[in-house]
């Protein structure tokens, strides 16, 4: 969006998919200073530590060692103790409790302010939003009709990743889905995830848009009330 790009955010999903583990004698955020950060090979990029550390007064640029292999994603970096720190995304927080391998510095489900916001969120071309509204809206209505199914039969539909190949490990989906906040969609506004985040993005100096401008070039709830979105 702070580039221009033909992005519409409808609506937020959940909240907490993510959690900053770290090794022992790393007890806060700030003691990431002068520490190693893994990087993903994909997906989750630094912004998220980045803001994150900057929360807590530290410069992500100056004050901290980003590592990236190429060839080995960061969580085995982290197992094989070779990083100080990485952003797991589930399922991975499960993996590295069943290995009894570092702590959680941060769980977005739960510690503030992180646990206030969608960490996901429904988006969608901006032109094909416009073009075809009733598409639209049935997509998302879908989509979050499945997320109240991941809270009213978190069972049913652990099953049902495993039976299409998702995943082979049924426990920790399970775990995964009860312990996500799916239910908030409803009482969390999109648009405070969406200043929030451009804000923190901003004072880093990763976006120079500000959260206003973010908002609305960003954020078109197809012409529905708050109250429409939640009705879905």
């Amino acid at each position: 969006m702070d580039g221009g790009g033909s992005i519409t955010v409808l609506a937020g999903v959940h909240v907490g998919c993510f959690e900053l583990f770290a090794q022992e004698g790393v007890r806060s955020i700030t003691d990431l200073r002068g520490r190693s950060v893994g990087l993903r090979i994909s997906g989750v990029p630094t912004q998220l530590v980045s803001i994150m550390a900057s929360y807590v007064g530290l410069d992500p640029v100056k004050d901290i060692r980003w590592v990236k292999d190429p060839s080995v994603e960061a969580k085995d970096l982290f197992i094989a103790g070779k990083i100080d720190a990485f952003l797991a995304i589930q399922p991975e927080p499960q993996e590295l409790r069943a290995r009894n391998t570092g702590h959680v510095l941060v769980d977005s489900a739960v510690d503030r302010p992180w646990s206030q916001y969608f960490c996901c969120m429904a988006a969608a071309n901006t032109e094909f939003v416009h073009k075809y509204p009733i598409a639209t809206r049935r997509a998302l209505r879908a989509i979050l009709k499945a997320t109240d199914l991941c809270v009213a039969e978190p069972q049913r539909v652990a099953r049902t990743m495993v039976d299409r190949g998702f995943t082979d490990r049924y426990d920790w989906v399970l775990e995964t889905l009860k312990q996500l906040p799916y239910g908030v969609w409803r009482s969390y506004d999109p648009e405070d995830t969406m200043r929030f985040y451009a804000l923190r993005l901003n004072e880093v100096g990763m976006i120079k848009s500000t959260p206003q401008k973010i908002i609305a070039a960003g954020t078109d709830c197809l012409s529905l009330s708050k109250t429409q979105i939640r009705q879905y």
